[in-house]
């Protein structure tokens, strides 16, 4: 079985390209429209355990894209995982990649410079790996017990952390895998070794 990873629909700040870690935005309408649409491709995925973010914009995702509803007379475990939520960015919280670069005077890019301490302490990359693993953990353990795919919900930089960990790669690869808000991909095997069986597919029309 599978592994399904959804990113949660588009908010002000996705759009905008604002680093969005422990803010709580809502979805936008747009945002809502993204994962209502996903909902029937999800339809056809029986997930036994649905791991979500504690942060509403990815618990409203998941509602709305079914993931949470009875199917076939049976109801999903649900859970609030701490661990799935996004990457704490410090200091640089609410802030666009161009505008800290723009202060710096040089290029910036969280997945080599990481971040500074702000409002909240900010996050290693290796901090948000150890993260990651533990979800992977928790999410194989389920997987195995109940022969059905299991959901996680989150967001953009955690679940392109999370890929690499589970391909066997540096953390730091999580740059190369990018995730658009409101599409989902999946994790598998091919041949007994982890894979990425399908990325960043968009929810339909």
């Amino acid at each position: 079985m599978s592994i399904i990873l959804l990113r949660h629909g588009e908010t002000e700040w996705s759009r905008s390209g604002q680093h969005t870690g422990t803010t709580d935005l809502p979805l936008t309408a747009r945002g809502e429209g993204q994962a209502r649409a996903l909902a029937p491709v999800l339809a056809a995925r029986a997930a036994a355990l649905v791991l979500t973010s504690p942060r509403r914009r990815a618990r409203r995702t998941a509602a709305l894209a079914g993931l949470t509803a009875e199917r076939a007379g049976r109801r999903p475990e649900v859970r609030v995982d701490e661990d799935l939520a996004e990457w704490d960015y410090g200091a640089y919280e609410g802030r666009t990649t161009a505008a800290i670069s723009a202060e710096l005077g040089r290029s910036w890019s969280v997945w080599t410079d990481g971040v500074l301490p702000g409002d909240t302490p900010g996050e290693t990359l290796e901090a948000l790996a150890a993260r990651s693993r533990a979800v992977l953990e928790r999410a194989v353990a389920a997987e195995r017990e109940s022969g059905d795919d299991v959901a996680l919900v989150g967001h953009g930089h955690a679940l392109r952390v999370l890929t690499a960990c589970w391909l066997g790669l540096d953390p730091a690869a999580g740059a190369l895998f990018v995730l658009a808000a409101g599409s989902w991909a999946e994790l598998g095997h091919e041949h007994g070794r982890p894979a990425l069986l399908r990325w960043s597919v968009p929810a339909p029309g």
